[in-house]
């Protein structure tokens, strides 16, 4: 369905592949309230499960073959008259310029700077939207567009298919990827994950505070605070996210079947 036809359908709006009414219940928001999984429990967690398994097939299969990616996050409400909306497409571009896709939320704001910069460069420009209670659409400049109902399955896609994150400044959401990304990185369920903050002005409360408050209390090493970057610069910014993973050589494991010197 092209755009004119995806905005002229009335009172409907997306819900993965599907157009529903406005007014449906996004599938999220069913599966985590209590009063649903009291009631439906014995009878839709199953089906459900089979709904969230597709999605993730449907991800994956879709994002599979886009190649090195940065995944870059920041405020839907961001103005095309903001200066952070014109380095995101800078750095969109610079991004496309060394080979790098970009992956954006695919809304509007900061996802739809960077998507532009990436498109207009000739990069591929990659959407994961998803299902709210009011339509996000996927803005213009995405090229690969991918509808998710389920926030955790779309973070999913957010980290396995990128080689680091670029954050700029944003709202819950942003801070959300944040601060899971920095979770991922501490306890090692990612390795070599550039994280880098864009907008030293923004984030340089956090910044303190984290140090003033989470560092003195004991509640995160020093080497924590190490894990992210800051920068206001575009190309700074892509050259930080997209610097060589490094090359890990595990040391040779004797197999000749004589036993070790010094064993027993």
């Amino acid at each position: 369905m092209d755009e004119s036809g995806r905005r002229g359908i009335i009172g409907g709006r997306r819900a993965g592949r599907l157009i529903v009414p406005s007014e449906h219940v996004p599938a999220d928001r069913t599966l985590l309230e209590r009063s649903a999984i009291e009631e439906l429990s014995h009878h839709a967690d199953p089906w459900r499960v089979l709904r969230i398994l597709s999605e993730f097939v449907e991800g994956f299969d879709a994002l599979n073959e886009v190649g090195p990616a940065i995944t870059v996050f920041g405020s839907a409400r961001t103005l095309r008259t903001d200066p952070y909306y014109k380095a995101g497409e800078e750095l969109g571009a610079a991004l496309a310029r060394r080979g790098f896709a970009v992956i954006t939320g695919g809304g509007p704001g900061m996802m739809e700077a960077v998507n532009k910069g990436a498109h207009d460069a000739g990069g591929l420009s990659v959407g994961a939207n998803i299902e709210l209670p009011h339509e996000q659409s996927l803005n213009k400049y995405v090229d690969l567009g991918v509808e998710f109902r389920y926030f955790f399955v779309r973070k999913n896609m957010f980290v396995k298919y990128a080689r680091g994150f670029v954050i700029f400044p944003g709202g819950y959401g942003t801070l959300d990827e944040l601060f899971e990304s920095l979770t991922l990185a501490q306890t090692g369920k990612i390795e070599h994950f550039p994280i880098v903050l864009f907008g030293s002005a923004y984030w340089k409360g956090l910044l303190e505070w984290l140090k003033k408050e989470v560092l003195a209390t004991g509640a995160i090493a020093p080497d924590d605070l190490k894990l992210m970057t800051l920068t206001d610069d575009p190309e700074e910014a892509a050259e930080m996210a997209t610097r060589p993973l490094p090359v890990h050589i595990e040391p040779p494991t004797e197999e000749t079947g004589q036993p070790r010197a010094g064993a027993k």
